[in-house]
């Protein structure tokens, strides 16, 4: 009997699944590229900021970054009222690294 898949994988891969989650986290790869210098800060993109260039609702935006939140494929901090985002690109080498070994 094979082994179950990794659920971190599966989880990582579904929240990829979806194209508008995949286009955020591609946004994010390169912030300094898809949003005004301004509104990159070490700490990641507020989620407000996200939501503008994503053209969706602040909830649906929300709802997207939480999913590849849980999957580990980016990290949010708090700054007062402001939620920022950035990516865990050494967790998703390490799932890349991963799916490699894995398929």
């Amino acid at each position: 009997m094979a082994d179950a898949p990794d659920p971190d994988l599966v989880r990582a891969l579904r929240a990829l699944s979806n194209p508008e989650r995949l286009r955020l986290l591609q946004w994010l790869r390169e912030p300094e590229r898809h949003f005004a210098p301004e509104n990159v800060v070490e700490v990641g993109v507020c989620v407000s900021h996200i939501q503008a260039k994503a053209g969706l609702a602040q909830s649906t935006v929300s709802a997207y970054l939480a999913e590849l939140e849980r999957a580990g494929l980016v990290r949010s901090t708090r700054v007062g009222k402001w939620t920022h985002y950035k990516r865990d690109d050494q967790r998703i080498a390490g799932l890349v690294a991963e799916l490699g070994q894995t398929l």
